[in-house]
């Protein structure tokens, strides 16, 4: 009788680890991959290095990558001043731009956005007038789409959002990440 019963207790026990397993799998999110396509996301052509210094540099499961800004086919390239040439609302766009050759960038170096584990620190420099005070607003451009690339948890990081004098190009702003990245 005890077998019995004990057989029993295992078979259901499998059963609720299947539909435990089941369940999980029907959960999870989708990969950044997968969210770039469904949302509509075109990434432009990665970045090369206009001087002295590489795209990115794999340290470990670390990959830092060089700052970027908007690509020059961008609406935003050149553009001048935050506050002054730029509403804030335009510099986040600029700021998203930008962000989006930080990801083709990143797929270039490792082969899939899917290998990203986490957003680790962002650098966000804004070209901004000297009386321009909402440089983090701008920068909410990069951060907003890395959060909707690699989710709530995995795509916020540490950041500084910054003011700076200048930009190469006369861009609007330059993003650097460092993100955390599985084989």
């Amino acid at each position: 009788m005890l077998s019995i019963f004990s057989k029993k207790v295992k078979a259901l026990f499998v059963c609720i680890l299947v539909l435990v397993s089941a369940n999980s799998f029907s959960q999870t999110s989708p990969s950044p991959e997968a969210r770039i396509k469904d949302q509509g996301i075109t990434l432009p052509d990665p970045a090369k290095p206009v001087g002295n210094y590489v795209s990115n540099v794999r340290v470990g499961n670390l990959l830092y990558l060089a700052g970027q800004g908007p690509a020059p086919t961008s609406q935003w390239r050149g553009k001048g001043k935050v506050g002054r040439d730029l509403t804030t609302e335009e510099g986040y766009q600029a700021a998203r731009d930008a962000c989006l050759r930080i990801l083709a960038t990143t797929r270039e170096a490792i082969g899939s956005l899917n290998k990203v584990k986490r957003v680790i620190k962002t650098l966000g420099m804004v070209n901004s007038d000297p009386e321009f005070k909402d440089q983090p607003k701008v920068i909410n451009g990069c951060s907003d789409l890395m959060t909707e690339v690699f989710g709530e948890t995995n795509g916020k990081g540490a950041r500084s959002a910054i003011g700076i004098a200048g930009l190469p190009f006369g861009n609007p702003v330059e993003v650097e990440i460092i993100l955390e990245i599985v084989d």
